[in-house]
């Protein structure tokens, strides 16, 4: 089993290419599923389909998980076999008849443009702060992820022209534009950069960490809700929040789909709709605008 999962971490890295994040994933969850065929005693290849319906049983009422987590379970188990499918260890994919859980339609979370404007108007002094802020604007005016942040090197920005080029997932780039607040707040953070790495050989990452080496997702995130307590916002700070802000306040502004999922680098324009939610208060200043006995 061991070779197997090898082989299957190999097809999702080199044939699905997809983020090391859902590679390790999707690996966990299979190793999970084969542990359900050894209790079960029967090998992972030689199930019949309504095994699968008895798995989701386990995980939904046995290991009480959630919807979301039984999903990407299910999901897991789905790409397995269709690996198992294209090797040509099976003939019929077991999951064929597997019926996924209807998942809740959330609406992503953000801040309003009050909160924004609290945040960047945050008096940094110190390098770290002048960092983290400099990563709250590129990140509300470009909607970057930040696996996407965190890879950017020196070259893939643009203050002069206003672009920033990333690398998303599989390794596709694009191209998204910066508006001029924030190239000079880009500007200015690379001149304390310089200032603060003066006397050190130091990676060529554009944000770095204070031993000179590419900041890690973990550091963003912990920094991120440093600043958000001392500038006084309620609202726990993620790095994902600044790319729902970002959408959600483009559009509001009237930014079309087509441009935000280019931007956003989406594959598929259903993710992108997601944002198209408008909060309550929004609709209601609309209904007393526009209907004839507002």
């Amino acid at each position: 089993m061991d070779a197997l999962l090898e082989d299957f971490k190999n097809h999702l890295t080199f044939e699905r290419q997809l983020s090391p994040n859902t590679q390790k994933a999707y690996v966990a969850d299979v190793a999970h599923y084969f542990e359900y065929c050894a209790a079960n005693e029967l090998s992972p290849d030689k199930v019949p389909p309504q095994f699968l319906d008895s798995y989701t049983y386990q995980l939904k009422q046995n290991e009480k998980l959630s919807i979301l987590s039984v999903f990407r379970k299910q999901e897991a188990v789905k790409c397995f076999y269709k690996f198992l499918l294209i090797e040509g260890k099976i003939q019929e994919d077991p999951t064929r008849f597997l019926k996924s859980p209807k998942l809740p339609q959330a609406l992503p979370e953000q801040l309003s443009r009050e909160e924004m404007e609290r945040l960047l108007s945050y008096p940094a002094e110190k390098f770290d702060e002048i960092r983290t802020l400099t990563i709250v604007e590129l990140l509300y005016a470009s909607g970057l992820r930040v696996s996407e942040l965190i890879n950017l090197n020196l070259e893939n920005v643009n203050t002069e022209e206003g672009w920033v080029l990333a690398f998303g997932k599989g390794g596709k780039q694009r191209f998204v534009p910066l508006h001029p607040a924030c190239c000079q707040r880009l500007k200015y953070y690379l001149s304390v950069r310089e200032a603060h790495f003066a006397s050190k050989i130091v990676g060529s990452e554009l944000f770095l960490n204070n031993r000179g080496t590419k900041i890690s997702r973990i550091s963003v995130w912990k920094d991120l809700a440093v600043l958000g307590r001392k500038a006084g916002i309620s609202q726990p700070l993620h790095p994902h929040l600044f790319r729902h802000t970002f959408a959600s306040h483009l559009l509001q502004g009237g930014a079309d789909l087509r441009s935000l999922q280019e931007m956003l680098g989406h594959a598929n324009l259903t993710t992108t709709q997601i944002y198209t939610h408008l909060d309550v208060g929004d609709l209601k200043d609309k209904h007393k605008k526009y209907h004839p006995r507002g």
